[in-house]
């Protein structure tokens, strides 16, 4: 966390001055008062001026980003990391000149081990919390288009079979992707059975 210490003729000049320093608003961080300002003898001799630590808080998706370019670096590799906001949260795409398969994992299992670690970390000193959706290189969108895909393809089988159809266990987000895609099907419906880690998505006819 950043910090420095500045001084002013007044507390509130010495926090502006600091601020400007630092280049953020005074939300983003903690005053603590070293000394407050004094006029000496006669008001001239001994003048001190105000001086105060100002310290920047913690921001959770800065917090996040160091994490991933150190892991990066552990396993000697380059991370670009792009910021960007959506409805579900802020997201940081990855994406490397090397093979960012190893950050990713079967079917993205280790992207989503590493989301949860940077979600616990990111926001263990924030102020406030932040949800943050990690992906790599548009995983994501291309895994939520192979799920459809699935779901469509499992609803076919399912009309023509007249039987249910179990998937084999995915994560929740995953479940969910499928029962929002049958969800106004005509023909199937879809639910979860089963505990976790091997709760599975059932599509059967309404």
């Amino acid at each position: 966390m950043k910090k420095i210490t500045v001084t002013g003729k007044t507390v509130e000049e010495a926090i502006e001055q600091g601020l400007q320093q630092l280049q953020v608003s005074r939300d983003r961080v903690e005053v603590e008062i070293i000394e407050q300002p004094s006029k000496g003898l006669f008001g001239i001799i001994g003048t001190k001026e105000a001086k105060v630590v100002l310290q920047v808080k913690p921001d959770a998706v800065d917090e996040a980003e160091m994490f991933l370019q150190e892991i990066g670096e552990a396993i000697g590799m380059k991370l670009s990391i792009e910021r960007t906001e959506s409805e579900h949260g802020i997201v940081l795409q990855l994406s490397s000149d090397q093979d960012i398969g190893m950050l990713i994992g079967r079917r993205g299992q280790t992207l989503d081990a590493l989301q949860y670690l940077v979600n616990i970390g990111a926001n263990r000193s924030s102020a406030s919390r932040t949800r943050i959706i990690l992906d790599a290189e548009h995983f994501r969108e291309r895994r939520k288009n192979t799920l459809e895909e699935l779901a469509e393809r499992l609803a076919g089988k399912a009309v023509r079979s007249r039987r249910d159809v179990v998937l084999e266990p995915m994560p929740s987000h995953e479940r969910k992707i499928i029962h929002t895609y049958l969800q106004d099907h005509p023909d199937v419906r879809s639910y979860s059975k089963g505990e976790e880690p091997n709760r599975r998505v059932v599509i059967g006819l309404k």
